[in-house]
Order: structure tokens, then sequence, then C-alpha cells
């Protein structure tokens, strides 16, 4: 495992994935908000997204959670990993809601500086809007992953639990 791509809708997990495989393999994480957003909470153009993306991908290791959803089939091509985390649209969103109290008004060290965890309206229609549309694209992208991908799918925190326990640590 040198490459993993994690993916799955806001409030999967993926970054507390991501944070807790990569200090049992010691490979370096990746978070997509860092590279979404800069800081002020100021959305990056589709284009830098694009190449900074490009630029994590083409590196010899990497743990990389999230979207950017236009760089998935470059990602899941360098990948031997992939990670779907598919969890129920109530559990993410009562998980986002929680994030949302304990982290308020503090930046979340998968965000860049002065992007303070808030209650965002916006970002719960986000949630709402998509939760079929997302879904069906991660379904789409892991039925296309070809044979030679590790291929893992977690529904549920023992699951996850259970395959961190198989991972060795470095």
């Amino acid at each position: 495992m040198k490459r993993v791509m994690i993916v799955g809708q806001p409030g999967a997990g993926k970054s507390t994935l991501a944070r807790s495989l990569g200090a049992r393999t010691g490979l370096p994480v990746v978070h997509i908000d860092l590279i979404h957003w800069k800081p002020g909470w100021v959305e990056r153009d589709r284009d830098e997204k694009t190449k900074l993306c490009n630029e994590v991908h083409a590196r010899d290791e990497w743990i990389f959670e999230g979207g950017h959803s236009a760089t998935w089939l470059d990602r899941l091509d360098r990948c031997d990993t992939l990670i779907w985390l598919d969890f129920t649209f109530l559990l993410r969103t009562w998980r986002v809601f929680k994030r949302s109290i304990k982290d308020y008004g503090r930046s979340r060290i998968d965000l860049p500086e002065n992007c303070p965890e808030q209650f965002d309206l916006e970002f719960y229609r986000f949630i709402w809007r998509t939760r079929k549309r997302s879904r069906q694209s991660i379904v789409s992208l892991f039925e296309k992953a070809p044979p030679t991908k590790r291929k893992i799918k977690l529904s549920s925190r023992l699951e996850i639990d259970k395959f961190l326990a198989e991972i060795s640590v470095s």
C-alpha cells in the first residue's frame, strides 16, 4: 500500500480514516479541503484545484482523501488502494452537526488557517441536494476500478476498526 484513495460523502469520516491510516503506515496524508479552500474560506478555482491534485497524484506515496471528482479517474489510475466509506445520510449529517459543535470557531487540521468551523446552512443543503447523485458517482467509480486495484468498502465503525487493526504499524 503506497497510494491510497479515500472517497465518501460529507461526514463519512474520510479525514479521520486518512489520519489514522497515515499514522499506522507512515504515508503522507493529503486532505482535499486544503486544496479546495484558501485561508478565509476562499474557494480555489477549478483549474488550480486540478493542478494541485495532479501534483499529489504524481508523488510516489500518498493517502489522498476527498473530492474534486474531476480528477478521480487520474487518482484512481495512480492509486493502488481505493477505500470507499459508505454511511447513511442521517449518520453523516449527524456527524457534520457534531463536528460543527465540537470545533465551532476553530480551524480543523484538515482545513487551511482562518477557516473556522461554523454552522453553514448552505453546506447542509449541499449534503441534501447531492446525497443520491454523489453516492452514484462513487458507486460508478468503485465499479470502474480495475481488478489490479485493492478495493475496500467500509460501512460501519466496526469494519473501519477491523481494517485498521490489520494494517501493520510502521
